[in-house]
């Protein structure tokens, strides 16, 4: 079986939660299918930037195109892609973020991570929406079968796209290890400028969707004596200068820090600090942050929407996400410790040990067994 892994859409450090899905999968899948091998095909970027599994695990072969510019992206992993994976012989193509090509003499696997551009179609800017409509629906169509990170995305296909449920396959996301140490507390509360302030914090992309417009109302229902500093953390949009304007307008800069994207030694040393973690999200695919903070002792309280419905379990406190009232109230209750929150501590620690990037691989092999018509014990 020769795997081919479409990565064209990779570019190292600005793809957020895809690209640690090809990081932590790709190591698994060769541990989890020895008899198998793998090609990755990747951008110009990531071939630059180097410093990952396809190349240095697995042989890459670069696609002369710019992931960041949309145009080339496409035209890349329509045009020039299928003769690439033709010409390395590949049994199967994977795409690994929501398109792939429409044609080859190969079988074809596409993951779908979400339906956002159809749930939640102002999140995509100009012709992005309509356009991801177009080729997120032609991928799924010229797929054999299709992967989703949840049962809820499952679902969305089937109503959305029509797409027999029989030919889908969930196979939930994993957490990696952790790989570095935490900054150390007195730096990170100094540059939140903290004092000895709780702090609750948000990882998550600064879109709409991710309803972090909603948490900075909710963080100004809370009492000044009792309310936290909040710490947003994510890569940066245009929607940032909402999120700005909201906070100036509530009269929260000593208590609202809109940060960007961090490094991995900051972040950790924010997860440290935390005593509560907080996920507003309208929709996801699945929900990876959550499962971060719960694997590092942060009590959790999220959006009880969609796909958090299955990643969070019983473990964390769950909210209406349009609720400001019922987002502050969860926090506030995360703030007063005590027995609740050690008790969601510990469902919390047993809940992210259940996703594994090793059972992600196993699942993932399966689903290429069944693509190509091998039997699946």
């Amino acid at each position: 079986m020769h795997v081919g892994l479409n990565l064209l859409y990779l570019v190292p450090g600005e793809t957020g939660g895809t690209e640690t899905y090809a990081r932590e999968l790709i190591p698994e899948l060769v541990a989890a299918a020895p008899e198998a091998s793998f090609t990755a095909f990747i951008s110009r970027e990531a071939a630059e930037a180097g410093g990952g599994p396809w190349g240095d695990l697995i042989p890459a072969v670069t696609i002369r195109v710019r992931a960041r510019n949309r145009w080339e992206w496409v035209r890349g992993e329509q045009q020039l892609l299928p003769v690439a994976a033709r010409r390395r012989g590949v049994d199967l193509l994977h795409s690994l973020a929501n398109t792939g090509p429409v044609w080859g003499p190969y079988v074809r696997t596409v993951t779908v991570h979400d339906l956002l551009h159809r749930v939640a179609p102002e999140a995509h800017l100009g012709i992005l929406g309509p356009g991801m409509r177009v080729v997120v629906t032609a991928a799924v169509r010229r797929s054999a079968r299709v992967i989703v990170d949840a049962q809820t995305t499952r679902e969305d296909l089937q109503r959305l796209l029509g797409v027999d449920p029989r030919r889908v396959d969930v196979v939930a996301l994993g957490l990696g290890a952790r790989q570095v140490p935490p900054a150390p507390a007195a730096l990170v509360r100094s540059m939140l400028a903290a004092g000895e302030r709780p702090v609750a914090l948000s990882v998550a992309a600064l879109r709409p969707h991710k309803n972090l417009v909603q948490l900075i109302d909710a963080i100004a229902l809370i009492p000044v004596d009792r309310r936290p500093v909040l710490a947003i953390v994510g890569y940066p949009t245009d929607h940032e200068a909402d999120l700005r304007r909201k906070i100036a307008a509530l009269g929260l800069h000593e208590d609202v820090r809109v940060l960007g994207w961090v490094d991995a030694t900051t972040l950790e040393g924010l997860y440290a600090i935390s005593a509560a973690f907080v996920f507003p999200s309208l929709y996801e695919g699945f929900g990876l942050p959550v499962l971060e903070a719960m694997a590092r002792d942060v009590p959790v309280a999220c959006s009880g929407r969609g796909s958090l419905r299955e990643v969070a379990g019983n473990a964390a406190l769950t909210f209406d996400p349009h609720s400001s009232t019922q987002i502050a109230a969860a926090i506030e209750r995360l703030l007063t410790g005590g027995p609740d929150v050690e008790r969601l501590r510990r469902a919390g620690r047993e809940q992210a040990a259940r996703f594994t990037w090793a059972a992600t691989a196993r699942g993932t092999v399966a689903s290429y067994r069944r693509s190509l018509g091998y039997s699946v014990e």
